[in-house]
């Protein structure tokens, strides 16, 4: 059957959500298969590149959001540093410094449900100072309007980051202070405005298969150019402080189970690569992965860039 899939991919065709639950449920020997399927459909519709980018914590806690997950909410207690948006110089040494780490796209992120008027000002001088230096500027800012995200564009943004995080059914069970709906709503915003879409979620904060399949045929519908995959990362002082990092075999399965249904996109380890996958971090690319975060986290260490472009060589890919 995973053969089967496969050849469906492969020619053009795409899984159904009785399908992408039969892959969920692979287990024991038929896994190996259910990598060797995704590989095959990464090569055929990504090939041996793989997509760097990073990310600067451009403002940093005191969010008023409550998601269970986020050291940065403010109903967490976890003692990280808070700190209003950084300046020009500062975001400009940290994007000089993923670019000759090998990165091509540089995120600016902060915390909050959104900046204000004046803060959504400076953070588009933050977007023309990144482009001026060759990377593709990101952002993720948040509940932002068409309006806002069209004034970014103009600046210079190319692609917008918004998570899902979960799927419909499980997001009330992280997040209280927004909806679903509200996400989905920037993320239409985003793509109206004419920006890439940079959509996924988080992995490991209790969600099911179903969760897990759902969302990903929700950034399906939603037409997301990246699908970031993140996993929790336990952070002592949050809800979720005390869950377990996810097994790296069910890390490795999510990835490709992404990879089978969204074919053509780019799949994205992000943040937990380190803590959740440790040795078999080079696993990722055999599971369908072909982008990476490199660099460190919004508030945790990140996997060392020279590791990660050393990794990418021996297995006979290209960062691009």
């Amino acid at each position: 059957m995973i053969k089967k899939l496969t050849g469906k991919i492969l020619g053009g065709g795409e899984l159904s959500r009785e399908e992408a639950l039969f892959l969920a449920a692979v287990d024991g020997r038929e896994i190996q298969g259910l990598f060797e399927g995704a590989n095959r459909i990464r090569e055929a519709f990504r090939g041996n590149r793989v997509d760097l980018c990073s990310i600067v914590n451009a403002k940093s806690g005191a969010c008023p959001e409550n998601c269970a997950y986020c050291a940065q909410s403010a109903s967490a207690r976890t003692g990280i540093k808070t700190y209003p948006l950084l300046g020009l110089s500062e975001v400009l040494k940290a994007a000089e410094e993923a670019k000759a780490a090998g990165a091509k796209r540089f995120c600016i992120v902060t915390s909050g449900r959104k900046p204000g008027a004046g803060e959504l000002k400076a953070i588009a001088r933050l977007v023309e100072g990144v482009r001026k230096t060759g990377l593709l500027p990101c952002a993720t800012l948040g509940l932002l309007s068409g309006e806002e995200l069209r004034s970014l564009k103009d600046a210079g943004l190319v692609r917008y980051h918004h998570n899902l995080e979960t799927s419909r059914r499980f997001f009330p069970e992280i997040c209280q202070t927004h909806t679903f709906e509200e996400k989905l709503a920037t993320v239409e915003a985003a793509k109206d405005a004419g920006l890439q879409l940079c959509c996924g979620g988080l992995f490991g904060i209790g969600e099911g298969w179903e969760d897990r399949v759902d969302m990903a045929l929700q950034t399906r519908r939603s037409g997301a150019d990246s699908v970031p995959i993140n996993f929790l990362i336990p952070v002592a002082g949050t809800a979720l402080g005390a869950r377990e990092v996810l097994p790296a075999l069910e890390a490795l399965k999510i990835i490709s189970l992404y990879r089978f249904l969204l074919p053509g996109k780019e799949v994205r380890v992000c943040g937990g690569r380190g803590q959740c996958l440790g040795v078999q971090g080079n696993m990722v690319f055999k599971a369908g992965a072909d982008g990476l975060l490199i660099g460190n986290y919004l508030t945790k260490k990140g996997c060392s860039p020279e590791d990660d472009l050393r990794m990418i060589r021996e297995q006979g890919l290209t960062a691009a």
